[in-house]
């Protein structure tokens, strides 16, 4: 019996750019380019604790997020995790979050994923 391999085509960022205090341009491999607000970015934390998480039947619901948290927006780094995310950390201590590429496309602000927006 032979074995196929399939190849599975993966998003990546091709360019992040950051053009104001509250936006970042990103340009993807696959030709697009969409703004990502941050706020966006920080509310769609994908992080345990921001979004919950369920481990051996065990579902931890986080409370809502305080959107008035001091230096909640304000970003301060940004990380290259590997060849399929980005980390960032925020003013308020939070870097928990690995936004893969999949998550951060579907954050895009020109629409095109708007549809999957969290997903």
């Amino acid at each position: 019996m032979e074995l196929y391999q399939r190849r599975i085509y993966r998003l990546k960022i091709k360019k992040l750019t950051q053009i104001s205090e509250q936006q970042f341009d990103v340009i993807w491999d696959d030709g697009h380019r969409g703004p990502v607000d941050l706020r966006v970015l920080r509310d769609f934390c994908p992080c345990a604790g921001c979004k919950g998480e369920t481990v051996l039947l065990k579902t931890y619901v986080p409370p809502p997020a305080d959107k008035q948290t001091p230096g909640r927006y304000k970003l301060l780094s940004v990380e290259k995790v590997g060849g399929y995310a980005m980390k960032f950390e925020w003013g308020d201590g939070h870097s928990l979050g690995l936004y893969t590429w999949e998550h951060l496309r579907s954050l895009c602000g020109c629409g095109c994923q708007s549809s999957e927006k969290g997903v």
